[in-house]
């Protein structure tokens, strides 16, 4: 018998990940404000946002039975034109009429300026993993044209009133292009 752990693979080590990217990964603070101090124009451009199946250790992690649909945004985080994270976001869809009900309304607004702003919000622990070229994540963030056989990945739950949102962040090439400091 297999007994399956959420957090399988994802974990908080990054070991054999380039020295430049590892403070992105381990920052707690706001990915957003962080990205927005090391450039002169920031975007968030919408990919996804509604309903759908979401991967299996993303629906034990909130709670939820596998296969049923789940809320998911995804977005690129741009800087000076340059597709710099690719950001996907979950919650069971019964809290978006509770406590995530602002996610659904945000389109080109960064959801860290919410997460951030809110006194209530709570993050968990950051996890990380490589991701290869065959994982979902990884082909979704490629089509920026960001072409790379690994990235690097986090992730975290957020609560608010008990209800988790599950956000992961996928760090393309560009980020490392911005300037070291504010």
């Amino acid at each position: 018998m297999t007994i399956y752990t959420p957090d399988y693979f994802w974990n908080g080590l990054t070991i054999g990940c380039e020295q430049a990217l590892v403070p992105w990964l381990h920052d707690h603070g706001s990915l957003t404000l962080r990205i927005q101090q090391r450039c002169n124009q920031f975007a968030v451009r919408p990919v996804h946002s509604g309903l759908a199946r979401i991967a299996y250790d993303e629906s034990a992690l909130l709670g939820m039975a596998p296969h049923q649909l789940a809320y998911s945004r995804e977005v690129f985080l741009y800087a000076d034109g340059q597709p710099v994270v690719f950001a996907h976001s979950t919650c069971a869809a019964q809290h978006l009429r509770g406590a995530w009900g602002s996610l659904g309304g945000l389109g080109n607004k960064p959801l860290g300026a919410m997460l951030f702003a809110h006194p209530l919000v709570e993050r968990k622990l950051l996890r990380f993993k490589v991701l290869r070229s065959r994982h979902l994540l990884h082909q979704r963030a490629n089509k920026s044209g960001s072409v790379s056989d690994r990235l690097w990945a986090r992730r975290s739950l957020f609560y608010l009133h008990g209800a988790p949102l599950l956000v992961t962040e996928v760090f393309l090439p560009g980020i490392l292009k911005l300037r070291q400091s504010a």
